[in-house]
């Protein structure tokens, strides 16, 4: 697996260095204590060293490794790691849904429609990436539409390792075949009916039952430590 080359659209070299180091580094394909050298990634990747340093530090900001004068130890996701990344998304979407509740919402919920369809089209076609872009569009949309500023820093902070934690266990739901696609979307479906509900107390159960069912694929779908 590559980090899909469709997302890097306006990213720089460095971005694009880091998306798909850091997807080797949770997928498991380069390890906890290995040293990623700045010579070895730079001739990968045809380019100079400027980049990799770019692409370094920013994985280093997200804890993944850690910078040392001899290269960059890997440190690596933990299941405990995604498992606190995805509290954080718990609670961010928790309070914008429920911040929702009191707005005018039918451009947001046209729009969770139209990618809904996006979703169900991405399984006719077998498309694993198209079904991933397509799923953390429809939790951006709902981010984006609560008109928040520091929560909305907050997932930024955190969106990229979401993404690539996405894209992994996307692949892994799309082995498990069609039917569990399909519930994949019944459950956004349920997300959106709590929205359209304006009801707090049924947007609080939908969006916990979400994210308890997220949290199991997570244990079955990322690579055991």
């Amino acid at each position: 697996m590559h980090y899909p080359s469709t997302w890097l659209q306006g990213a720089s070299l460095g971005e694009c260095i880091a998306c798909e180091l850091r997807l080797q580094i949770i997928k498991g394909t380069i390890k906890p204590d290995e040293v990623i050298s700045e010579n070895r990634v730079a001739a990968d990747f045809g380019t100079s060293r400027s980049p990799v340093r770019e692409a370094l530090k920013a994985l280093s900001n997200e804890g993944l490794i850690r910078l040392e004068r001899m290269g960059a130890v890997v440190i690596g996701l933990t299941l405990d790691d995604v498992k606190e990344l995805y509290d954080v998304r718990y609670l961010i979407e928790s309070f914008v849904q429920q911040r929702l509740a009191d707005v005018d919402q039918e451009r947001l919920i046209t729009q969770l429609n139209q990618i809904i369809d996006k979703m169900e089209l991405a399984v006719k076609y077998n498309d694993v990436v198209e079904f991933a872009y397509q799923d953390i569009s429809f939790h951006e949309a709902i981010i984006a539409a609560a008109e928040h500023r520091r929560i909305q820093h907050l997932w930024n902070s955190i969106r990229h390792i979401v993404l690539t934690v996405l894209l992994i266990t996307t692949e892994e739901v799309f082995s498990m075949g069609e039917e569990k696609l399909l519930n994949v979307i019944e459950k956004h479906r349920e997300l959106l009916q709590g929205l359209q509900s304006k009801d707090i107390e049924v947007i609080k159960r939908g969006v916990e039952q979400y994210f308890a069912d997220s949290r199991q694929t997570l244990v079955t779908s990322l690579p055991p430590e």
